[in-house]
């Protein structure tokens, strides 16, 4: 494995990172926009990666900007929304060609910063705000996208498994935002909360692939411009809530099979030293299809389509989902929770869990070989605010024990089981 250098400087109210690798033809630039999640802004946010992509000042329509990327030796866009913990961050790629591999001696990678400043700092505008017809076209396009996770059961489920098990916590808001904000929302209104979020938002630019990193800082330092950012703090609020019993929440509509979507309160973020052995339980219980979950759930019982689980390493939770047949639900609901609790009493082989050590580190070094994925777990840092390299990562991951194992599975506690089940007549899934 290659060891991955990343330098940070801060200039221009932008924290930059710098990641040479010899390994990739292409240069990627990734900028994050990170911000707390809150109820009033978040539509607003769901809705600016679509306005963003739409044109520039330079280039005013997605057509010209498409050209424009076109001569950059077909420079790829794009720009996306998620959340991680209580933070929604806007996400913006732009990959281009490294010069060195072309014959052309164009200054293509400072045309290529120049075209990123103006996506990030100077959007299509008129008298002050965005055109009226690009986001009358883009509210639709969200509407259709928030509309269309009621149609997908499974991320519906998920949905609503998180509105009910962090109700009154800044995770339960939708990444999506909400179709009734959408109608408030103005070309006026938008742009002056874009002028907000570009203030106060904290930035962090990633460039890697292959170049000399002093020359590189120089030309980003010279190409992006930010005034001077007051860069709001998040708000956590991941004190461990314990219930007494699990909240159950049973929903019905007209589908063939059921959605049983359990969640866990994990007590244990990316910042906690018992991180690494949260990742291997999950990969024993039900983060792989050698997991008991799946062997367990699906194979041995036939009671599930999907049977798996994840965790949200910010938030501090644990989430299982499993497709099942209606008339399985206790029985599936049972099996799902002896998985658990043998786990907790450590009814697992070391071979199991170094076997389950050896795919998580592939995994992560499967990771690693893609350019945005490798972005992706250096921004962990940034999000979980510490210091942990990828290659630390995997080392921490190589020396979990199984008593590791054992003490982080007694810290997981059951806080919400969701169930979307027929409402008993003729269904369609």
């Amino acid at each position: 494995m290659n060891k991955v250098t990343e330098e940070v400087l801060n200039s221009n109210g932008i924290n930059i990172h710098i990641v040479p690798s010899k390994k990739y033809k292409t240069i990627n630039i990734v900028a994050k926009l990170k911000a707390s999640l809150q109820r009033e802004t978040i539509t607003k946010r769901a809705l600016l990666p679509y306005i963003l992509q739409q044109g520039t000042k330079s280039y005013p329509s997605s057509t010209e900007l498409q050209v424009k990327l076109d001569e950059l030796y077909g420079a790829v866009l794009s720009i996306s929304g998620a959340k991680k913990g209580n933070n929604h961050i806007i996400t913006i790629r732009l990959e281009v060609a490294n010069h060195k591999f072309i014959a052309d001696q164009s200054p293509l990678f400072e045309e290529a910063l120049e075209l990123l400043n103006e996506i990030i700092f100077q959007p299509n505008t008129k008298n002050g705000a965005f055109a009226e017809s690009v986001v009358g076209r883009e509210k639709e396009t969200l509407k259709q996208k928030i509309s269309a996770i009621q149609d997908d059961k499974m991320s519906y489920a998920n949905m609503r498994l998180i509105d009910e098990m962090c109700e009154g916590e800044a995770y339960s808001l939708h990444v999506h935002g909400y179709e009734e904000d959408l109608s408030s929302i103005t070309p006026n209104n938008l742009f002056t909360y874009y002028q907000t979020l570009i203030n106060e938002d904290q930035l962090d630019l990633y460039v890697l692939g292959d170049f000399e990193s002093e020359t590189m800082k120089q030309k980003i330092i010279n190409h992006l411009r930010r005034d001077e950012a007051s860069v709001s703090s998040i708000q956590e609020d991941n004190l461990s809530k314990k219930q007494d019993e699990p909240k159950v929440i049973m929903e019905k509509q007209s589908i063939q099979q059921a959605k049983l979507h359990l969640g866990y309160r994990t007590n244990c973020t990316y910042q906690d030293d018992g991180y690494f052995a949260l990742q291997v339980f999950n990969g024993i219980f039900g983060g792989f299809p050698s997991s008991k979950l799946f062997i367990n759930v699906r194979e041995k019982n036939s009671l599930a389509y999907y049977a798996a689980s994840r965790i949200e390493s910010h938030k501090g939770l644990l989430l299982v989902f499993s497709g099942i047949a209606p008339k399985d639900y206790e029985k599936a609901k049972e099996i799902i929770e002896l998985q658990m609790a043998s786990m907790k009493n450590g009814e697992f082989t070391e071979d199991t869990m170094n076997e389950t050590k050896e795919l998580i580190v592939n995994q992560l070094l499967d990771t690693m070989d893609h350019p945005q994925g490798l972005i992706e777990l250096l921004y962990q840092q940034v999000v979980g605010n510490k210091k942990l390299s990828p290659e630390q990562l995997i080392m921490n991951i190589k020396q979990v024990t199984k008593e590791d194992v054992i003490a982080i599975a007694d810290k997981i506690d059951q806080d919400t089981v969701y169930l979307l089940t027929n409402d008993g007549g003729n269904s369609n899934d």
